[in-house]
């Protein structure tokens, strides 16, 4: 019975290799583990190649829907939040009937610049009825405190105007489909509490005039 002989390594090819391995461990580390488990990226590889995206905040939420971004010190919002208070009466104007013709279709987008530490509205005018498709994004994904509401065109100019609020949250996007309860000016209200300002880059597609 013959002895079978195993090749030996030289020990230079083994140094060899394994200085190899650590190389590309330590790039592996630096370019994929460290933007993707920390957050960190020092050489900018990470968001390039698409790690960064893959990092979540240990206080970020969860829900089946998703990661949603959220920050630990936005207040909860509460119902009555939501539209003018009690005191505000429901102008008639909202009871009218809907137009024998809805306005022209139509597409647009549209950026708004949100300053740091302020709030600033936008709105389109649309007729009781009126359909319209939206989607809103922040270009970095910042996280804005929004009120999209509608206000009803009323025949008399009032003091203190009647609005109702359709959705008020914290995103940093937001998509849906729309129709108009009543006559009037309908849009968002974006709050921005950071230190810089935000751009809401907006897409709009429906029955409306701006």
């Amino acid at each position: 019975m013959s002895e079978m002989k195993h090749p030996v390594l030289e020990k230079s090819k083994i140094i060899k290799a394994t200085v190899i391995s650590l190389i590309v461990g330590a790039l592996l580390l630096v370019i994929a583990v460290l933007p993707a488990e920390y957050g960190r990226d020092p050489t900018g590889a990470g968001k390039l190649l698409g790690f960064s995206k893959l990092y979540v905040p240990e206080e970020a939420g969860t829900s089946s829907l998703g990661i949603m971004a959220s920050n630990p010190s936005t207040a909860i919002i509460k119902l009555e939040k939501a539209g003018s208070g009690p005191d505000v009466a429901r102008p008639i104007e909202a009871d009218n009937p809907p137009p024998p013709t809805q306005l022209n279709l139509r597409e647009d987008e549209t950026k708004v610049v949100v300053p740091a530490g302020k709030g600033i509205e936008f709105k389109i005018d649309m007729l009781k009825y009126g359909k319209m498709k939206y989607e809103w994004t922040t270009a970095n994904g910042e996280v804005l405190y929004f009120d999209f509401h509608g206000e009803v065109k009323q025949e008399k100019e009032v003091k203190e105007v009647y609005f109702e609020s359709y959705t008020i949250a914290n995103s940093n996007n937001m998509v849906g489909t729309f129709l108009a309860p009543y006559e009037g000016k309908h849009g968002w209200f974006f709050r921005n509490t950071g230190n810089e300002d935000v751009t809401v880059n907006l897409r709009l597609k429906g029955q409306y005039t701006l």
